[in-house]
């Protein structure tokens, strides 16, 4: 059976849903394909999942801590099994949610593998998606106008290091764990890596984070890795940065031993379990690209400005782009990539003006340029930097480790970036988000009057401290 559309979406994770509610709002007939759940990564085994784990374990470490707010809690324990009852329920009603905004939009959602056909009987050009349906019924052939690949990306592990769910696992398999290891050994100490460390660390697991880079977190600005490095040694994971995993030493039985090369000697480490965290590789096997002229480097598919292909009427956005692999990144690539094949004249997506977070406790925010960065283009900066501890909100919330670090350019006072660590940072980047997108400069910010008290006060002060004239500190 064959059915033509003007928009074939090649997955259904937030970059392909919304993606496809953009081009239903265009009037545009569109279809979804989609081998496992709407939401895909970000919804099942990524983004949610992995925050709902993190609040738990923010929960239960602050009760296990509740006599410094003068609640006396006796005898706290977790119950792994209701964590993780909790963590599906939020899943569950989300996706679910998903899944009516198809409905509401017309969508039709084909639950199979799709494949990009050739130049064939249904058209002269590449596109036409062949549909390997989950139910074992006929394949289903759709014939687009238009094609947006959003296959997504899986967890990349490292020679030796086999994943076998029991004792090797990726975030994937851990999500899944009904029951928690009494230690763990996480190799790499990336975004993910550290989520997973604060998390287990506060579950009251031995944690031990193996990096190869110099430093944990390398992607953000040094001093915020820094006092990263500093404030999860507080809480008790061992880090070890520098190392090198030799993946061929790795041993398995009553748990999991490896050793690693650190600062001139070979060690061994031993755990419990042992979760690979270093990085995710895009999806781009077996889903016909070698069909068309599209063209992969290092991995990901190659596009344009409006992600378009080799192929014009065939799009891709996403982890399977590589780029900054975000879930808000995919969704906004989706809407370009909808708007531009619908002739509606988007604008392209400037990434220095994109946050990206990491929910660690504490947490971590971005946006812009870090001081290395900005100093290797050759800018003349000056830098903002004000404490939580001198914030009256973070002492009343009892979190007050950590600082808003804001780099300025002191030629024009251009705004170029602001790097946080600290309580709900992930919820504050978005006012120095918009401040980029408007231009501002820091004395712009530091003018902005915030209420008293609130944790967003720092940003304020660290605007201040640009130009030296920081109030509290």
């Amino acid at each position: 059976m064959a059915e033509e559309y003007d928009l074939v979406i090649m997955g259904g994770g937030t970059g392909g849903y919304v993606a496809a509610i953009r081009a239903s709002q265009l009037g545009l007939k569109t279809a979804i394909v989609e081998k496992r759940e709407l939401g895909g990564t970000c919804l099942h085994r990524g983004c949610i999942p992995s925050k709902a784990l993190l609040r738990s374990a923010e929960v239960f470490a602050t009760a296990k801590h509740g006599e410094k707010f003068g609640v006396m809690a006796k005898e706290v324990a977790l119950d792994f099994k209701k964590v993780q009852e909790r963590k599906q329920s939020i899943v569950d009603q989300l996706h679910n949610g998903v899944k009516h905004l198809m409905k509401q939009g017309k969508i039709d959602v084909f639950e199979g593998f799709g494949r990009i056909l050739g130049p064939s009987i249904f058209s002269p050009m590449p596109g036409t998606v062949s549909v390997e349906m989950n139910n074992g019924e006929e394949n289903e052939m759709l014939i687009p106008k238009n094609v947006i690949v959003a296959t997504g990306s899986k967890p990349r592990t490292l020679p030796g290091l086999d994943v076998d769910g029991e004792f090797v696992m990726t975030s994937d398999e851990a999500l899944r764990m009904e029951s928690l290891p009494s230690s763990i050994i996480i190799v790499g100490g990336g975004v993910i890596g550290i989520e997973w460390a604060s998390m287990l660390v506060d579950f009251g697991v031995d944690v031990t984070v193996l990096e190869y880079a110099d430093r944990i977190v390398p992607t953000e600005d040094h001093e915020i890795s820094k006092e990263a490095d500093k404030l999860m040694k507080k809480k008790g994971i061992k880090l070890f940065t520098g190392a090198k995993v030799m993946g061929d030493t790795l041993e398995k039985g009553d748990g999991v031993s490896i050793q690693a090369e650190h600062k001139g000697e070979t060690k061994t480490f031993s755990a419990d379990k042992m979760l690979v965290s270093v990085g995710r590789e895009a999806n781009v096997k077996n889903i016909g690209l070698e069909n068309t002229t599209i063209e992969v480097e290092k991995g990901v598919i190659q596009t344009n400005e409006y992600y378009q292909t080799k192929e014009s009427h065939i799009y891709a956005i996403g982890d399977v782009i590589g780029g900054m692999q975000l879930a808000h990144v995919a969704s906004h690539e989706g809407i370009t990539a909808v708007e531009h094949l619908a002739d509606q004249n988007p604008e392209p997506i400037d990434y220095s003006m994109v946050s990206s977070c990491i929910y660690s406790s504490p947490e971590m925010a971005s946006v812009g340029l870090t001081e290395e960065d900005a100093k290797a283009k050759g800018l003349n900066v000056k830098i903002g930097k004000f404490p939580f501890r001198a914030i009256g909100k973070a002492l009343v919330f009892g979190e007050s480790d950590g600082f808003v670090k804001i780099v300025a350019d002191a030629d024009n006072e251009d705004l170029l970036g602001v790097h946080m660590i600290g309580p709900h940072v992930t919820d504050m980047i978005s006012e120095a988000g918009l401040a980029k997108v408007l231009d501002a400069a820091a004395w712009e910010v530091a003018h902005t009057i915030h209420p008293h008290p609130t944790l967003s006060e720092v940003i304020g002060e660290a605007a201040l401290a640009v130009d030296g004239k920081a109030i509290h500190s």
